[in-house]
């Protein structure tokens, strides 16, 4: 039996032309899936900014811009609006060239367990369903429920990119804790809370003033006021459970970076707590809420990875069957 071992680096050698750029373009996968990663958070903040300017219609139909043109028209009705619009798609287009990207260098990675690869292909997949998705709050003259599904769906698929990148530089060996089974179990009950925190946030923004068109978007039909409150108290539970954490990666054997990664979170949490608090009471101006829509989903991601250092990978033995079981 061979005792290799397998790392997922390397594609079989290719024969056709094609398959030997593929080959060298695939030192670059870890750098794809860092840029798929980040795009999937800035077309979060670019999408929140059309809505914030009012600008949600400023392209009126999809996947046309205008009836008859892709792109805007001199039309003094829609002013600034339809560029606006019009970037968020641009940004669209290219956050789908670097998904293709990825999942073409992912997919090439043929020691790689099954679970790997098809994560790999998840970012496209979720962008195209993103795209759809962005079509038809258009068509519906940015209904608020298809406004907050849009969102959610970033944010979950900033989670998928972030399990991505987290599993493309580590084995696919069985996972093993590296943290007492209270910590890792008080860390997964953290990560289900981080759903209603990230939910309740885009209900109280569909509920408040920022619906992204001044005259045609409607609100969630929720009182403001209560459901900023029910955030601010899911927020806390969450903050409670992570300062739980910290004292018993402090009282308990836990890895340095596992710590790292918790304050990291703690930091993170602590000032969007901040700008949380200062936009309500400053009636939500517009640059405060980017920042903090920025902030949720860079919240979602060090979430994410703080949960996955908690159990680490080795690489699998070559002879090992590919594609067995796969976890996070």
């Amino acid at each position: 039996m061979s005792t290799a071992t397998r790392t997922g680096d390397d594609a079989p050698p290719a024969t056709s032309a094609l398959g030997r750029v593929l080959d060298r373009a695939g030192r670059w996968t870890r750098a794809a899936v860092i840029a798929n990663l980040v795009g999937q958070m800035a077309i979060i903040v670019t999408g929140g900014f059309v809505r914030l300017t009012g600008s949600g219609l400023g392209c009126e139909t999809w996947p046309e811009c205008h009836p008859g043109s892709f792109v805007p028209v001199r039309h003094a009705a829609t002013g600034y609006h339809q560029a606006i619009e019009f970037g968020n798609r641009m940004v669209t287009f290219g956050l789908v060239v670097v998904a293709v990207v990825t999942a073409v260098l992912v997919w090439r990675r043929r020691t790689r367990a099954r679970f790997v690869r098809r994560l790999g292909v998840a970012p496209l997949v979720g962008v195209l369903v993103q795209a759809v998705l962005g079509g038809i709050t258009v068509l519906t003259d940015l209904a608020p429920l298809m406004v907050a599904v849009h969102l959610l769906v970033s944010m979950a698929l900033v989670w998928l990119s972030t399990l991505l990148l987290v599993r493309i530089d580590e084995g696919d060996g069985p996972p093993r804790r590296v943290v007492d089974p209270g910590t890792w179990t008080l860390s997964r009950v953290l990560g289900l809370v981080l759903v209603p925190v990230l939910a309740l946030g885009t209900i109280t923004t569909g509920s408040g003033p920022h619906g992204g068109d001044d005259v045609h978007a409607d609100r969630l039909p929720f009182d403001p006021e209560t459901v900023a409150r029910l955030h601010a108290g899911a927020v806390w539970l969450f903050v409670v459970l992570l300062a739980w954490l910290l004292w018993r990666a402090h009282r308990f054997p836990t890895p340095q970076r596992v710590r790292r990664a918790l304050l990291i979170v703690l930091g993170l949490v602590v000032v969007q707590g901040v700008v949380g608090y200062v936009q309500y009471f400053t009636g939500l101006p517009i640059g405060l809420v980017a920042i903090h829509m920025l902030l949720a989903a860079c919240l979602t991601a060090a979430t994410t990875w703080a949960l996955l250092t908690m159990r680490e990978r080795e690489p699998v033995a070559a002879s090992a069957p590919d594609g067995g079981p796969a976890r996070a």
